[in-house]
């Protein structure tokens, strides 16, 4: 299950030793709706590897403002504190799975 990611604990997440996914969405987002089943069941498959979270820009606007959110849905795969991809608009899950691997690489 994917956990909330929010201004006050993001950087918690950023200490930890296992790479993050953040899905950047809004509640009125239709493409991040459509995105949420597929970002779920991909934290329920990664949980031992990865952690993978969710994060309402209308909520938390100065974590949007920290990684210069100007897109839903987006996500950005962190590995070592550092942001090394992102994607922006909805995906496939194999797509994601992709990169899900790509970034326990």
């Amino acid at each position: 299950m994917a956990v909330e990611i929010t201004d006050s604990n993001i950087d918690t997440f950023l200490m930890e030793d296992k790479p993050l996914v953040i899905d950047f969405g809004a509640e009125w987002c239709a493409p991040c709706r459509t995105l949420a089943p597929i970002i779920e069941e991909l934290a329920e498959e990664y949980k031992d590897r990865i952690d993978v979270g969710t994060c309402d820009v209308e909520d938390n606007n100065a974590l949007a403002t920290r990684y210069t959110i100007r897109n839903v849905p987006t996500l950005l795969f962190v590995r070592g504190g550092e942001i090394v991809e992102r994607h922006v608009g909805m995906a496939s899950a194999e797509t994601l799975r992709s990169k899900f691997e790509a970034l326990l690489q």
